[in-house]
């Protein structure tokens, strides 16, 4: 499992008007992301796109947090549920 380092504990807040969304194969890997997502993760979207979308968890978040995404999604559904995500530089963000 990917071990993302490092975190600082440092909230990133972004304006309530910011709607992050990125998209995702079956294997995990980002198929894409909006401006608004890259901004607030602190990456480019070409650093983004091909990337196991892991790149971006926060070691706060155990995997099996992530069984009704990946159960869901394989399903053909779109999920929606809050996850704690690490910006690039180890801040922290909710989506």
């Amino acid at each position: 499992m990917r071990r993302n380092e490092p975190v600082t504990g440092h909230e990133r807040e972004y304006p309530a008007h910011y709607h992050l969304i990125t998209t995702t194969d079956l294997k995990g890997k980002i198929t894409a992301a909006n401006e608004e997502f890259a901004e607030v993760a602190g990456y480019s979207i070409d650093e983004l796109v091909g990337q196991p979308h892991n790149l971006i968890r926060h070691p706060d978040m155990p995997p099996e947090a992530f069984a009704n995404l990946w159960e869901t999604i394989r399903k053909g559904d779109s999920w929606r549920g809050m996850v704690k995500n690490r910006c690039k530089n180890g801040d922290h963000y909710w989506v």
